[in-house]
């Protein structure tokens, strides 16, 4: 496995290619992937009293808060301070969300300072929580047990690694279809699907062949959880029926962040649909009670 040094090493300098702009350290942390070397200005500041040691800048960022109390991006500062060797340097650099106070984010960073340059370059080793924008609660929940193996795809599809992501997200879907189909025939019957329409979904979750357990209930799925007016199970098993090592990795790629968005969204109109049928109940209730009283 090559080293960070390896790494920049073996970058290219030929003087054809356009030298990304220098990030701030605020925007390197909250935007750039990990195994990226970047420039950064201002990344070093030396406070006076330290006979002239420098220290990581840290401001502070804005970064997506998961705890119950945020829910949405937040502010966090920095915790503590990072005393930096010049040459190359390997630094834990830890934010605590300023909202909640209990949120930690921490990034293993690997720098090089030149002399008494405030600018350096820097790359993410690693952050936990890992890299990117928020997994939406509602397609962990409908994934169920599987949910790390979701996490795993969703890191590889934002790293760039299509057939790890696809390869991920299939086994997601074809291990959880029964219950994928079990949520969808919830919303089936809160809106007075038959019970005939209502034993054919308890049949398909028990079905092993995906495209069978389709037929069965394809003219049953609530139009609420259509996409744009498409059956979201037929969209997902074009997408899976794909063979894996017939494309490329950029292929792949594309198909692995089609079956998570369709998923996605799957997920949030069965949630929808549910809660929207249980506030339309409790209306009801509130009302008739109010009118008998």
């Amino acid at each position: 496995m090559d080293s960070p040094k390896d790494k920049i090493q073996s970058e290219p300098s030929s003087t054809t290619q356009e030298t990304p702009t220098p990030l701030s350290l605020s925007e390197f942390l909250e935007t750039s992937p990990s195994d990226i070397f970047r420039d950064i200005s201002n990344l070093f500041k030396y406070p006076a009293g330290l006979n002239n040691l420098a220290v990581l800048n840290t401001t502070e960022i804005s970064l997506h808060c998961s705890n119950e109390i945020c829910e949405g991006v937040r502010q966090f500062r920095p915790e503590g301070t990072n005393h930096v060797s010049e040459g190359w340097d390997y630094e834990f650099v830890k934010y605590v969300c300023k909202n909640c106070g209990k949120t930690l984010k921490i990034f293993a960073l690997a720098l090089i300072r030149n002399g008494k340059d405030t600018s350096g370059r820097a790359s993410k080793l690693g952050e936990i929580p890992p890299f990117g924008p928020p997994t939406p609660s509602r397609v962990i929940s409908l994934v169920g047990k599987d949910r790390e193996l979701f996490l795993k795809g969703r890191r590889a599809e934002l790293r760039g690694l299509g057939i790890g992501a696809f390869a991920y997200y299939r086994r997601v879907v074809e291990e959880q279809k029964g219950r994928i189909i079990g949520e969808i025939g919830k919303v089936a019957q809160r809106l007075g699907a038959p019970k005939e329409t209502l034993e054919l979904f308890s049949k398909a979750q028990t079905e092993t062949q995906f495209s069978s357990a389709i037929d069965m209930i394809k003219s049953a799925i609530p139009e609420a959880l259509r996409i744009d007016g498409h059956n979201p199970l037929t969209l997902l098993h074009a997408a899976l029926s794909e063979g894996l090592h017939a494309h490329t990795d950029e292929q792949c790629l594309e198909l692995a962040t089609s079956i998570r968005v369709v998923l996605t969204d799957l997920a949030e109109r069965i949630s929808t649909a549910l809660k929207e049928e249980a506030q339309l109940k409790s209306a009801v209730t509130r009302l008739l009670t109010r009118k008998s009283s």
